[in-house]
């Protein structure tokens, strides 16, 4: 499982976490995130929100409820075994 570290605006501290999966829907980048590689873990569904010219990524937690349940939907399809609670 890849991990990456993330770093929020105007903080010095760092967080890593695990991307469990990423799909495309309408043109839009999202990644599915842990921070933990248990059975249980918290998981985050984050929207790419950066320039295809911007050397760093830039990503936010989807909020919207439209948004995050048709995008929950499709993590669920690809990962057979995954259910995901919101």
């Amino acid at each position: 499982m890849e991990k990456i570290t993330f770093t929020f605006e105007g903080e010095d501290q760092a967080v890593e976490f695990f991307v469990l999966e990423q799909t495309k829907l309408g043109g839009v980048t999202y990644i599915l995130v842990t921070d933990s590689e248990e059975d249980d873990a918290e998981c985050l569904i984050l929207k790419d929100l950066s320039k295809v010219e911007e050397d760093e990524s830039v990503y936010e937690v989807v909020e919207d409820d439209t948004e995050l349940l048709a995008v929950s939907k499709v993590f669920e399809e690809l990962l057979e075994d995954v259910d995901i609670e919101m």
